[in-house]
């Protein structure tokens, strides 16, 4: 069954369970706006500690909410200076066009939309979505199991790496019915957990950390913990705080 006729309720590394929550400087903006003052408007913050501990998508996301949300400028164009540099080393030119337009041309030349670069993206993504269409093309037709669930799992590393969230996501889950090992699974679930955090689809979140606790095989302690964040992320966003506590001390 393909994503868009599913069901269900309606690449992981270990800093992207949370790629855009930025929890605890979202705590810190509620706590500071309550006594009246801004979060970042005084003290600097170092912002390169900070996102020392995150890589790709999740650092980009991380140095944009900082922008936003600081008062204080030179912070401000810190992580945007940062976000820029990061976001080169990707393939989301979306991301890279959003950046851009919140430097505004305030960080000089060196930091102004590159057309070519960003065309030179966008070219390769459609040279890699042909070469990956004929694959899993090719793969249909022969019906190759393991290749099909490879292959749909390729479409949605793509598709994140574009910033396509969305597509990401329809090509996560088509993997399911491709999943012939517990391992499998549990790649599949982290995977749309991943990226319905991103959506804020919780529902999705919750219905997937339950699946992927279910498999028969004994969990590593690294997915286990990525499965408690998950599912304390989604017990937040329901407002069900005592157990969203409980469920990251288990």
């Amino acid at each position: 069954m393909e994503a868009d006729d599913e069901a269900a309720p309606t690449p992981m590394s270990d800093e992207t369970m949370m790629p855009n929550g930025i929890e605890e400087l979202e705590e810190e903006l509620l706590l500071s706006r309550s006594s009246g003052k801004s979060a970042m408007s005084g003290e600097q913050m170092d912002i390169e500690a900070y996102v020392a501990l995150y890589s790709g998508r999740t650092k980009v996301l991380r140095l944009l909410f900082i922008a936003e949300h600081c008062e204080n400028q030179s912070m401000q164009l810190e992580a945007l200076r940062m976000a820029y540099d990061d976001i080169r080393k990707g393939e989301d030119s979306r991301l890279y066009r959003q950046v851009v337009q919140k430097i505004d041309g305030r960080l000089g030349p060196h930091y102004e939309f590159d057309q070519s670069w960003a065309d030179a993206i966008d070219r390769r993504a459609e040279q890699r979505k042909e070469k990956l269409e004929n694959e899993l093309n090719g793969y249909r037709t022969n019906l190759i199991k393991e290749s099909i669930r490879m292959g749909y799992n390729d479409f949605g590393d793509f598709y994140y790496a574009h910033g396509q969230i969305g597509e990401a996501f329809k090509n996560y889950v088509r993997t399911r019915d491709y999943c012939t090992t517990s391992k499998h699974v549990i790649q599949m679930c982290l995977n749309v957990i991943l990226t319905s955090i991103e959506l804020g689809e919780f529902v999705h979140v919750s219905y997937y950390v339950s699946k992927a606790e279910q498999t028969p095989d004994s969990l590593d302690p690294i997915t286990i913990a990525k499965l408690r964040c998950a599912a304390g992320l989604a017990h937040l966003e329901t407002k069900k705080y005592k157990l969203a506590a409980r469920k990251q001390w288990m």
